[in-house]
This record gives structure tokens, sequence and C-alpha cells, in this order.
């Protein structure tokens, strides 16, 4: 059987299964795997006839692609992996679509990934509540579960005797409703003037319409060094996400030596261990929020164990160059992939 080849045919979304597919690709050219991507405009998503569908490269043996890619993208002839990031039918999203986004969902994309996923050779979820919703709104079975992978050369901690004064928190990500960032504001409120919380800007500027109490300071829109600089200087990660794919921000943070206050909600459990590696709050409960963060700030010696615990954890279940052994394990099984 010949070595797997990889085409990796994407929209250009700027999402986190972007950042998935860039690292996952370098990733296997790093092991000699070859695989390249080709990137679609946006408008693949929404109206791919609109698109040419590329022709996959003579030396492709395999096509690797994200669920919401149309199949009029996917060639014929070649095996298919197929990755879910997030399952978008999940009722438990309902309550943070608007209308707009429901319609879009419920008549386009299910029909879309449906389609796709009937194609697939191969499904993989980044975690096993994904997992769960997909079987659920699909009707699906034998999906294999690969969770998202860090780079702990990159993400990893500095040396930190102890917690900043005042303790300083921190919250990377997007800012709506889905992410709880509405709990922050009065999270902080409660914690007072021995607390302070960094915060990633929005790409869309909604940060803007969540007014933040004195304590709270913009860090700008980080990537990069700037990104694992802010994750190390840091005491702690805030994450009161009301649901989350996979919940990369925590296991970066965790890599970086952070302890993870977050919502015990949909996969969240499966990254952060409640009191070994952070703390796991009732969903919107900010008195537990605030509970978590102080008890952590008043505790050098939990705060330093849950720190190297943290790191561990990433090092052990999350690590890039695992996750890229298992999808090389995968192409490698596919027997048409020669």
């Amino acid at each position: 059987m010949a070595e797997p080849a990889v085409w990796f045919p994407a929209v250009r979304a700027r999402s986190g299964a972007d950042v998935f597919t860039e690292r996952l690709c370098a990733g296997l050219n790093a092991r000699g795997i070859r695989a390249e991507i080709t990137w679609l405009p946006l408008r693949a998503e929404y109206a791919p006839w609109s698109v040419p569908a590329p022709k996959p490269p003579a030396w492709a043996n395999i096509v690797h692609a994200n669920s919401w890619l149309h199949p009029h993208f996917l060639p014929r002839g070649l095996p298919i992996v197929t990755t879910l990031h997030t399952c978008v039918h999940d009722p438990a999203l309902m309550p943070y679509k608007r209308a707009a986004q429901r319609l879009y969902h419920t008549v386009w994309i299910k029909r879309v990934e449906a389609a796709h996923l009937r194609r697939a050779d191969c499904i993989v979820a980044v975690s096993r509540y994904t997992t769960r919703a997909a079987e659920a709104a699909f009707g699906l079975q034998d999906i294999e579960v690969i969770h998202n992978g860090v780079d702990t050369a990159r993400f990893h901690p500095i040396e930190r005797p102890a917690p900043n004064r005042p303790f300083r928190l921190l919250y990377v990500g997007n800012w709506n409703a889905l992410k709880g960032v509405d709990l922050l504001a009065p999270i902080m409120q409660m914690l007072g003037d021995n607390f302070e919380l960094a915060y990633t800007a929005d790409r869309g500027g909604a940060h803007e319409r969540y007014p933040l109490p004195p304590n709270c300071r913009n860090l700008g829109r980080l990537s990069g060094a700037a990104l694992v600089t802010a994750y190390q200087r840091a005491d702690a990660l805030l994450f009161p996400s009301r649901l989350e794919g996979f919940g990369l921000v925590a296991a970066e943070a965790m890599a970086c030596g952070l302890p993870v206050i977050a919502a015990d909600t949909s996969s969240l459990p499966e990254v952060v261990v409640h009191e070994q590696t952070g703390f796991l709050c009732p969903v919107d409960d900010v008195e537990s929020f605030v509970s978590a963060v102080k008890l952590l700030s008043s505790d050098t010696p939990t705060w330093r164990r849950m720190r190297h615990a943290a790191h561990q954890r990433v090092e052990t279940c999350f690590d890039m160059d695992a996750m890229i052994d298992r999808y090389i394990a995968l192409y490698r099984r596919i027997p048409t992939a020669s």
C-alpha cells in the first residue's frame, strides 16, 4: 500500500477549522507525508455553484475535508476523511442562534453536511460530545474521536513561583452569547480590585457591546507569539463558554500552565479535570465562578499544583504530535489509499 498523500480542499472561513487544517497539513509534511491545502473562497460555502471545483493533485490518494464542505468539491474515486469540528444542529445551540442562523443551518447546512457525510469513508469528531451530537442529528455510527492537538513546544509554561497581585485572569475567544461573555462583567464586578481580567478583542469589534468594569483591559487582537505570551503571563483562564465543540482555547491555556475556570458543559469536561487542572462551574453561575477564582488566588500551593497538572494533561492527552500520529494511522488503514 502506498504512503498516504493528502489533499485538503477547504473554505477559507477565518475560523478554528482553518487553523486545524493548516496545523495538520504542516505536521504531515514535517513527517514526510505529502499534504497540500487548496483554499476556496467563502462563497463556496453558501453558493458552491459559483466556484469551479478544483481538481485534486495527481499525487493525492486521500481527500481530507471539513464536514461543511459541499459535495460539489469532493472528487470521485478518492477516499474521503471528514472531520466534524462541532455540530451546529445540537438543540443546546438553539437559544443562541439568530433567526437567520437557524434558517441557514436547518435549510442549507444540514442538507450539505448530510450529503457530504454520506460520501465520507471515515468520519472523525474532535470530541466525544461532538460525536454524540452528530450521531443524534444525522443517525450516524462509527465516528472516531481524535481530539484536537496543541503544539506543546510552542505553547509551554514559564517559571512562575507565585501568581500575580492583582490576580490576573485571561479571556480568549469570540464575543457572543454562546461564549458566555455576558458573564465576564458581573464576575469581575464581584471580584473587585484584587483581580484583573485581560481579554482579547473580537475581530468584528463585538467586545465593545459588552461594558466591563475598570479591572478589565483589552489586549487587542493577538496571534502567534503574542498570544502565547498572554497565556504565560496570566494566572488562570476564565472561560464561561456555554458550548464548545472541543475547547482549543482551554487546551492551549493549560499547555501554558494555566488552570482553567470553565463551565461544566459540552466538551469542556473532556479537557478540564475538575479540581485537578482547574474548576468546572455550573453554567451561568456567576457566584460559582467567583468562588473558584478566589479559592485559586488564595492558595498558592494549589495554584502551582494545577499549573503542573494542566500542562501534563495536555502533553498526555492533547499533544499535536499524538493527534498527527492518529491521523496518519487512520489514513494508512483506509484500503483504497493505495
